[in-house]
């Protein structure tokens, strides 16, 4: 008579200690790589920030106060502060057209780079001709003319006071 075998399927299937042990053996460049990252986030404190963000409550207020107490992060702040305000100062409209001038130059730059031309004597005496670059220039002078007047009036303007 026959008996039955014993077969256990789960046998086969690793356990969770050898999918580890596989996994880190695929993985090594990868754990060493992400091994570097955790150190560099380490030594900038941005893990102690992270840890403060994830455990809330008085920590995070604290560590928060901290970092914006020191030199660096005051004058930081009062910068962005600066920068909104002269943002707030410039007509959209105004800034849009800069802006989009801006790309399409950055755009033609590149082209030319990309392609290799360069400019020779001939292209820059035909310059004074071409109304585009006459109008950028026309465009840059008055950049150049507000920007000068700007910081004339604040040479005479005592610090700390805004004209």
């Amino acid at each position: 008579m026959a008996h039955a075998i014993e077969f256990d399927a789960r046998a086969l299937r690793p356990t969770p200690e050898q999918k580890v042990a596989a996994g880190t053996a695929e993985s090594a460049d990868a754990l060493v790589e992400a091994l570097e990252l955790l150190r560099e986030l380490h030594e900038h404190k941005v893990l102690h920030t992270l840890v403060r963000v994830v455990q809330g409550g008085e920590g995070l207020a604290f560590h928060a106060l901290e970092i914006f107490n020191e030199p660096g992060s005051v004058r930081a702040v009062r910068n962005l502060l600066e920068l909104v305000k002269a943002l707030g100062s410039i007509e959209p409209e105004a800034l849009g057209a800069v802006t989009g001038a801006l790309n399409k130059g950055v755009r033609e730059g590149a082209r030319r780079v990309g392609a290799g031309e360069r400019a020779g004597l001939g292209e820059l005496l035909s310059l004074a001709r071409d109304p585009d670059v006459g109008l950028a220039l026309g465009a840059m002078i008055g950049v150049l003319r507000g920007f000068g007047q700007a910081l004339r009036e604040s040479q005479s303007t005592p610090p700390g006071t805004h004209p």
